[in-house]
C-alpha cells in the first residue's frame, strides 16, 4: 500500500514537472496577463483550425515584418518608387534590416525601417518604431497592381511631410491583440502616444473573440477525456445582439467616440459600454462608408431586420474565403429559396448560371470608399480601393450593368 502510494506521489510530481518544464520552454507570459494562454496553447489542440486561421484577414491584420510577410519587392527595378527626377524611395535589404530609404537629388535624407505590417489583402501599409512611437510608413504596397503606392492618407509629394503620420491606439485595437500605452501614460490632445513595444500581441487572434483561455487550457490539459469546453466562450452561447457586439468593435466605423479602449472588451460584453451614447437615433446609410461600417449597414439590409441573421451567417472568422462568390451566392439562396422568401424577381432574364455567381454582385455590390485612397504615379490620379457594401439591398445601376452583359 505505502509502495503504491509511493508510486503514485513520484508520478504526479514528474508530471507536474513536466508541465511546468514545457510550459516555460513553449510559452511566455501573455502580455494582457496571466488569465491570457496565447494562440500557441489554442493550436495544440485546434491545430486544424489555426492552420486555417493562418491565411484570413484577420490573422493578417498586423505581422512583424519580415521578407516573408512584405509582399513588395525588394529586387532592383522592382523596389524603386520614382516621386519625380530628383525624388525617389528605395525599398532596400541592409544587414541591420529591411527600409525604406528616401533619396533627394541621389543622395540619402531619410531611412525607416519596416517594423510592422498593417493588412495583406487588398494591400498592405507599414509601420515603424521611433522610440517609443508607432509611426506610418510613407508606401505601401497595392495588391491589385502588383506595385508600390504611396500609403493612404499621404500627398505624392514627400517633401510636404516633415514627419511621418502618428498611429494612435485607435488603429492598434483593430489590427492587433494588444499593446499597451508605455508605463500607463495617456496621451493628451495631439500629442504622440508611446507604446511599450514588448507588450504588443499582433494579428486579431483567439482570445480577442472567444475571451481570456488560460483557465480552458489548464482545465481540458487536465481532464482530456472532457470534450465539452469548458471556461472560454463559445459564439454559439452568444446571443444575437452580442455576436454582432463582438465585430461591431472593429466593424462600426471610425472609433472617435470611444471612452474606453476595446481591448478591455471580451465576447459577452455590450459594446454600448464602450462608445459615447448616439444622440441621434437618424443614420444616414447612404453616407456610411462601405471599408468602415459593414455592421451598420448590414443592421439597416432588410434581410438583417427581417431574420435572425448574424454576421457569421456568412462569414467563417476561421477561414479564407475571399472572392469565393458562389459560397456567398449559396448563403443568400439559403434562406431565399424558401417559400417565405422572395427569390430574385430577375430570375426569368438571368441563366441559373448568372444567378449563382451574382447575388453578391448585384445585391452588396463592390463600392468605392472614401477612407483609403492611393496614387502609384504623379501623372495618374489618385487609386480608390472598392470593398463590398454590406447594405444587402435592390442597386438599379448594378442590375443595369449584369443587363448589358447578357445582352452582348
Amino acid at each position: 500500500m505505502k509502495k503504491t502510494l509511493f508510486v503514485t506521489v513520484i508520478c504526479a510530481t514528474l508530471v507536474v514537472i513536466a508541465f511546468f518544464l514545457f510550459k516555460g520552454s513553449n510559452d511566455k507570459e501573455d502580455p494582457r496577463g496571466n488569465l491570457y494562454a496565447g494562440s500557441n496553447a489554442c493550436a495544440r489542440c485546434h491545430s486544424d483550425i489555426y492552420h486555417s486561421y493562418l491565411h484570413t484577414a484577420h490573422f493578417l491584420a498586423s505581422l512583424p515584418a519580415t521578407e516573408n510577410t512584405i509582399h513588395g519587392s525588394f529586387k532592383n527595378g522592382s523596389n524603386v518608387f520614382y516621386v519625380n527626377d530628383s525624388q525617389k524611395v528605395v525599398m532596400e535589404k541592409l544587414d541591420n534590416g529591411l527600409f525604406q530609404t528616401y533619396y533627394l537629388n541621389g543622395k540619402v535624407k531619410k531611412r525607416y525601417r519596416f517594423d510592422i505590417v498593417f493588412g495583406g489583402v487588398k494591400g498592405e501599409s507599414y509601420l515603424t518604431w521611433n522610440g517609443k512611437e508607432l509611426e506610418q510608413l510613407p508606401l505601401s504596397y497595392f495588391n491589385r497592381e502588383h506595385q508600390w503606392s504611396t500609403s493612404p492618407g499621404y500627398g505624392f509629394n514627400f517633401l510636404e511631410y516633415p514627419r511621418l503620420r502618428m498611429v494612435s491606439k485607435s488603429c492598434m485595437e483593430c489590427h492587433s491583440s494588444y499593446i499597451s500605452n508605455f508605463q500607463g501614460e495617456s496621451p493628451e490632445l495631439n500629442k504622440t502616444e508611446k507604446f511599450d513595444k514588448s507588450s504588443l500581441v499582433y494579428s486579431i487572434d483567439c482570445e480577442r473573440c472567444h475571451g481570456p483561455a488560460a483557465r480552458h487550457v489548464d482545465f481540458q490539459n487536465r481532464n482530456p477525456g472532457i470534450k465539452t469546453a469548458h471556461f472560454i466562450t463559445t459564439y454559439q452561447s452568444l446571443n444575437r445582439s452580442q455576436r454582432m457586439d463582438m465585430c461591431a468593435i472593429c466593424h462600426s466605423g471610425p472609433p472617435s467616440l470611444m471612452i474606453r479602449s476595446t481591448f478591455e472588451f471580451e465576447p459577452g460584453d455590450t459594446f454600448a459600454k464602450f462608445k459615447l451614447p448616439e444622440f441621434s437615433k437618424i443614420i444616414d446609410t447612404e453616407h456610411l462608408d462601405v471599408h468602415g461600417n459593414q455592421v451598420g449597414l448590414l443592421e439597416r439590409s432588410k434581410c438583417y431586420i427581417f431574420s435572425q441573421m448574424d454576421c457569421a451567417t456568412c462569414h467563417d472568422t476561421h477561414i479564407n474565403s475571399r472572392g469565393d462568390d458562389k459560397l456567398y451566392t449559396q448563403k443568400c439562396l439559403d434562406c431565399h429559396n424558401k417559400p417565405d422568401h422572395v427569390y430574385c424577381k430577375m430570375s426569368s432574364k438571368l441563366s441559373e448560371t448568372m444567378l449563382a455567381q451574382n447575388c453578391i454582385n448585384c445585391h452588396m455590390p463592390a463600392l468605392p470608399t472614401k477612407v483609403i485612397s492611393v496614387q502609384v504615379s504623379d501623372t495618374l490620379p489618385k487609386v480608390q480601393f472598392f470593398v463590398h457594401t454590406h447594405r444587402i439591398a435592390v442597386y438599379p445601376s448594378e442590375v443595369k450593368k449584369i443587363l448589358a452583359y447578357i445582352n452582348q
